[in-house]
């Protein structure tokens, strides 16, 4: 009896150690986002706005960020479409998660939505699933991982994020067209 008394304290933290280091993402490969994406598109953030859900343990902030959609490229994303996301700031009380994307009004991203509304971060591998899209003063729009790295090379991501972030930036239209052939390729087969 004495020993179950003691391993029970040892589990919970053992558990609570578990769940600190879980917040680890592991980049996904181009593969990878295409194929768990639930939705995938192009779109502008126009609002967003936190709340607080749930009751006692459950209670937290949550935070509706809107884009106004500028083009679906998986799934039907309607006009406009909200994702949600744990965390954000509600009566001076700021409740963060690691490595969460940040998301302002007025970017504009190529996000890869999955479990949307049930997942605390809807977008594949957490931050790996937001590409920021970019103008450079000629009006070339390219695309940016979520840290602002420019993209330059799809087969790196996910195997070698130095390499994927190397060269020339990949344009917006390259990579919805990789997306959207990779999207053909998968209904084929």
């Amino acid at each position: 009896m004495k020993f179950t008394r003691c391993l029970l304290p040892i589990l919970c933290a053992a558990l609570a150690t578990t769940s600190v280091r879980g917040t680890t993402v592991i980049p996904p490969t181009f593969d990878q986002l295409v194929a768990e994406a639930e939705l995938i598109f192009q779109g502008t953030v126009t609002e967003f706005h936190s709340e607080w859900i749930g009751e006692g343990a459950e209670h937290r902030i949550v935070t509706f960020v809107t884009f106004a959609i500028e083009d679906a490229i998986k799934g039907a994303a309607g006009n406009s479409y909200t994702i949600r996301m744990l965390g954000g700031t509600m009566d001076g009380q700021t409740m963060e998660v690691s490595d969460a994307p940040r998301f302002k009004v007025g970017d504009r991203d190529i996000l890869f939505v999955e479990h949307n509304g049930t997942q605390f971060i809807p977008l594949v591998g957490i931050m790996h699933g937001r590409f920021h899209v970019l103008k450079d003063e000629n009006g070339r729009e390219s695309v940016a991982k979520d840290t602002g790295a420019p993209l330059a090379n799809l087969a790196k991501l996910g195997m070698d994020e130095k390499a994927a972030v190397s060269g020339a930036p990949l344009s917006t239209a390259d990579f919805k067209a990789a997306i959207r052939q990779k999207l053909a390729q998968t209904a084929v087969k």
